[in-house]
C-alpha cells in the first residue's frame, strides 16, 4: 500500500508538470493539445510494449518440452497468483536477468536470459520468476507506460519552448506567459520529469519484491537471486538497450555508468532490497 501511495502521488506530480507545461506552451489550448498527445503516447507504449521489449531482447518463445522446469515453476506461480500463464521466453543475452512484459496479464510475456539459467538454482529461478509475475499482477507495464508517455510529452513541451524562447524573438508561448519562466521551465521540466519515471519505477521494483515474497512466503530465494544478479551485472557487459534497462529486474547497464547519485537511477539499490526481503519486511 505504501508504495502503491508513493506511485500515485508521483504520477500526480508527472501530471502537474504536464499540464504546466501545456499551460505555458499554450494556455488552455496547449493543456489540451499535451493531454492528446500523452493519451497516444501511453496507448502506443502500453499496446506494443512486449514487442518492442522481446525484439530488442533478440528473445525466441519457449515451449514446455524445451524447458520443463521453467513452465512447471511458472505454472505452479500463476496457480497461486490466480493469474494467466504468460508466454515464456529465452534471450541470448549472457549476463544473468529478467524481465515481464505485455499490456494485461492475459496477454504478459516473461523472458529469462541464458546467462540467468546457467548461473542461478532453481529456487532462486522461483523467486526471479515470482518477481516478474507480480510486475504483471500489479500491472506495472501500464504504470510505466503512462510515466514514459507523459514524460515524452513533457520533454517534447520543454523543448519546443526552449526553441520558441532562443529563437522566436519577443513571441511568447502564449497571451499571458513570461518568456523568461518558459525558458526556465523548459531547462528544468525534462530533468524533474526524469526524477520521478525513475522514483516511479523504483516503487514499483520495491512493490514486486514485496508481492513476489508473499507468493513463496519466503523472501530469501529473491534476495539470493538478487545478490548473484547484481554482482554478475557489474562484471559481464549487457547489449540490453538503454530505453529498455528498466524494465529488467537488476539494472542490466551497472557496469557502464559513472556513480551519479541514486536519483537518477531506475532501480533501487541490490543492498536495500536484498536488506528488505531477509528481514522479512514484506509481511
Amino acid at each position: 500500500m505504501q508504495n502503491g501511495l508513493k506511485t500515485a502521488v508521483l504520477l500526480g506530480g508527472l501530471a502537474g508538470l504536464m499540464m504546466l507545461a501545456g499551460q505555458l506552451f499554450g494556455g488552455s489550448s496547449g493543456l489540451t493539445f499535451a493531454f492528446i498527445i500523452a493519451l497516444i503516447t501511453v496507448g502506443g507504449s502500453y499496446w506494443f510494449s512486449d514487442k518492442l521489449a522481446i525484439r530488442s531482447a533478440k528473445a525466441v518463445e519457449v515451449t514446455p518440452q524445451e524447458m520443463p522446469e521453467y513452465f512447471q515453476i511458472m505454472q505452479e506461480l500463476t496457480t497461486t497468483a490466480g493469474l494467466p500463464m504468460p508466454r515464456l521466453y529465452v534471450s541470448p543475452e549472457q549476463q544473468p536477468n529478467a524481465f515481464a512484459t505485455g499490456r494485461n496479464p492475459k496477454n504478459a510475456a516473461v523472458c529469462v536470459t541464458s546467462g540467468l539459467l546457467q548461473t542461478l538454482e532453481w529456487r532462486e529461478i522461483r523467486g526471479v520468476l515470482a518477481h516478474e509475475l507480480a510486475h504483471v499482477r500489479n500491472r506495472d507495464i501500464l504504470t510505466g507506460s503512462i510515466a514514459a508517455g507523459i514524460a515524452t510529452v513533457i520533454s517534447y513541451a520543454a523543448n519546443m519552448m526552449l526553441w520558441m524562447g532562443m529563437f522566436g524573438g519577443n513571441r511568447r508561448s502564449n497571451s499571458n506567459g513570461n518568456p523568461i519562466i518558459a525558458i526556465a521551465f523548459a531547462m528544468l521540466a525534462p530533468l524533474a520529469a526524469g526524477i520521478l519515471q525513475m522514483a516511479i519505477s523504483r516503487s514499483r521494483e520495491y512493490e514486486a519484491d514485496r508481492s513476489a515474497a508473499r507468493m513463496l512466503n519466503d523472501g530469501n530465494p529473491l534476495a539470493d537471486a538478487l545478490t548473484k544478479l547484481h554482482g554478475y551485472s557489474l562484471r559481464i557487459p549487457s547489449e540490453i538497450p538503454p530505453p529498455q534497462a528498466s524494465h529488467y529486474i537488476v539494472n542490466p547497464l551497472n557496469n557502464r555508468k559513472v556513480s551519479f547519485s541514486n536519483l537518477f537511477t531506475t532501480h533501487p539499490p541490490a543492498e536495500e532490497r536484498i536488506r528488505r526481503l531477509r528481514s522479512n519486511e514484506w509481511m
